[in-house]
């Protein structure tokens, strides 16, 4: 599947938390906390298993790579949040699109779980020129922190957080990056230990605090508590010189991809894997409509890892044999 936070270690290595199960632990807390606030638990569902699909293989430092080669070809910035909107509007069903309602795109567009909040305030009068300007904004490198049209939107993005804290920690002290005992008390004392003390914590803390409301909220101290373990986190776990050890590996990975399917586009090679497993089964419109570095830029994104590595290695780099992503 696709990496959510560590990617350097074995590709056989299935234990770790994939983007898959990040979504799937979202989908599921939202939804409980939303049942305990008498909200629209499907639309919850559906904004929370849509919300990540435009991540691009190995996480952030993927989305990274793929935003600095967009900027390069013409295309603006890359946010994961924006290809997710565009997987569901324009990519997914052959390129036709699901034509979901505006209230779970915009859920979709707005779930940014990166942004330390402690109280979601939806706008209600929001309509498709905001969704469009945030767009046009964001690719242009502007940074908009665009607020959920609904209460559902902003119980999937504080729950985007929720699902992923815990089990970042729980990931790193697998394989040996922190150990328990050097998370900050003055976050554990708080939100407990474990990734299920978390959590629980959380999800409690947050039903508490929203019942009945028309904003979604964490109090002052847990979310003092959050913001210290988030800083915790970005310091020891997302920015360790451990997890970057393929970094400039991965990143000419991607250089060295795009490069060879624009090329192959060019060519109109009716063999190469961009054809055969990704243009093959796009509409006309799709496939007239869509500049080709935007095709080849959309056919990266959907990419897993180990896709990723598979055809690097088979169709770009076969001769260079100490090109290694991954230490298999």
């Amino acid at each position: 599947g696709k990496t959510q936070v560590i990617y350097f270690v074995s590709l056989l290595d299935e234990q770790l938390t994939s983007r898959s199960l990040h979504t799937l632990s979202v989908a599921q807390i939202a939804r409980t906390i939303g049942r305990f606030l008498s909200l629209n638990t499907d639309l919850i569902e559906a904004i929370a298993l849509g919300h990540d699909l435009g991540h691009p293989p190995f996480g952030h430092d993927g989305e990274v790579f793929l935003s600095e080669i967009s900027q390069k070809y013409g295309l603006g910035h890359f946010h994961h949040n924006i290809q997710s909107l565009r997987v569901v509007d324009r990519i997914a069903k052959k390129g036709c699109g699901l034509n979901l309602t505006f209230q779970t795109r915009d859920g979709i567009l707005s779930h940014n779980g990166e942004v330390h909040n402690q109280k979601l305030e939806p706008d209600p009068y929001k309509n498709e020129k905001d969704l469009q300007s945030y767009i046009e904004r964001m690719q242009a490198g502007e940074w908009v922190d665009m607020m959920p049209a609904t209460l559902e939107g902003c119980v999937v993005r504080i729950t985007d957080t929720i699902a992923y804290i815990g089990q970042d920690i729980d990931d790193a002290i697998r394989i040996g990056l922190i150990k328990r005992e050097d998370l900050p008390p003055a976050a554990t004392d708080v939100l407990g230990t474990s990734n299920g003390q978390i959590i629980d914590t959380l999800v409690n803390d947050v039903v508490c605090n929203s019942y009945q409301e028309n904003y979604i909220c964490f109090s002052d101290q847990i979310s003092e508590a959050l913001f210290e373990l988030k800083q915790f986190n970005y310091q020891h776990i997302y920015k360790s010189p451990k997890l970057k050890i393929n970094h400039r590996r991965i990143k000419r990975g991607f250089e060295l991809l795009f490069e060879h399917f624009l090329e192959r586009l060019k060519k109109n090679d009716q063999e190469s894997e961009i054809f055969q497993h990704f243009l093959s089964s796009k509409c006309e419109d799709y496939l007239l409509e869509t500049p080709d570095e935007i095709k080849v830029r959309d056919f990266l994104a959907g990419m897993t890892d180990r896709y990723f590595s598979k055809v690097l290695q088979k169709q770009v780099v076969p001769q260079m044999a100490d090109f290694k992503i991954f230490n298999e």
